[in-house]
């Protein structure tokens, strides 16, 4: 079924403020949940709304809190989120990120003690809006084997690169795992197969079943033994810079809680030349020929906002199970 955008947002606007966010808070929380569906990220938009809910509900998530500074060296800054709600103190993070680049040409904000912020490519988009390359990254629960190993021990740690673009911003949003958990459940729930092997089921074979991936907890890393790496490294330097929990910490509470981000803006070069090579690089890759017919290339974010218009003009999708959860709550 299809949820006006303005119904969506209000309905999570309505459930938020029954939960004590101020309104402020709320519309802002709200306007993000409801954009991320309207983007096609379901599992972070609608999808996830009522574990959000439960996490205010059981303390983990603090509607009142607000993002306090604790040291400043050059261009990076390091911020406490207070355990706040994710979604604030990530636009909080990167606006101050974006700040810092129009003093000083680059800026790097790294905050602890903050929560999940759902869809991680709402920053990065933040950032190209306001014509700023941004890049950010977050340091997740264990739900990752290391290449080689079969425990969980890295988090599948979503990275953003995001560019700015006249013809339609470049935003790279990715888990460090082939498919993220939310995108795992996703097929899970509409029992689906998965179009590629995303992890392996008990027996230690690379498997397109979702459930059998998360009921195995081996989710596969992007490029194998490299995205085990990535995730690694992406790990520390969330942890180093904000001085905060790494997977490791975050892991032993069995909620994903108490995270830590990095956030880092650059100026670009507004000049003509830079809009002529980015137009280079986008037009010389859309000249590979698909691999099947009418197919297309498209570079990362395109299909967002085809997806946005398209939820804009019909309504956005929703799952009407869920939807009549959130309603009723």
């Amino acid at each position: 079924m299809t949820v006006s955008f303005e119904k969506l947002k209000s309905e999570f606007e309505r459930i938020l403020l029954s939960l004590n966010f101020n309104e402020g808070k709320a519309e802002l929380c709200a306007t993000i949940f409801a954009e991320n569906s309207r983007d096609g990220v379901y599992t972070h938009g609608l999808n996830r709304f009522p574990t959000f809910v439960e996490f205010v509900k059981d303390g983990l998530v603090k509607p009142d809190a607000e993002p306090t500074k604790e040291d400043a060296f050059g261009a990076l800054e390091q911020w406490n989120g207070n355990l706040g709600p994710g979604i604030l103190n990530a636009r909080f993070c990167m606006e101050r990120a974006m700040e810092l680049a129009n003093e000083k040409g680059i800026g790097c904000v790294a905050i602890k003690n903050t929560n999940h912020w759902m869809r991680a490519g709402t920053y990065g988009w933040q950032a190209a809006e306001a014509g700023f390359i941004g890049i950010c990254f977050t340091n997740t629960i264990a739900n990752l084997p290391p290449w080689g190993g079969i425990d969980p021990r890295l988090g599948n740690n979503p990275l953003v690169i995001a560019i700015p673009c006249k013809d339609g911003h470049i935003v790279l949003d990715m888990a460090v795992s082939q498919y993220s958990v939310g995108k795992l459940n996703q097929y899970k729930s509409n029992k689906q197969e998965l179009p590629l092997p995303g992890g392996y089921d008990a027996a230690g074979h690379l498997s397109t079943d979702a459930a059998a991936i998360l009921k195995s907890k081996r989710l596969l890393p992007v490029g194998f033994w490299k995205g085990s790496g990535l995730s690694l490294v992406l790990d520390l330097l969330a942890t180093v810079l904000s001085q905060g929990n790494s997977t490791a910490k975050i892991t032993q509470s069995e909620k994903e809680s108490g995270v830590s981000q990095v956030f880092i803006c650059i100026k670009p070069n507004s000049s003509e030349q830079t809009a002529h090579l980015i137009e280079e690089i986008i037009s010389y890759t859309k000249t590979s020929r698909p691999e099947h017919e009418g197919g297309a290339i498209s570079y990362p974010g395109e299909n967002t906002l085809r997806t946005r218009e398209k939820s804009l003009k019909d309504g956005v999708l929703v799952d009407e199970g869920i939807w009549e959860k959130v309603c009723g709550l």
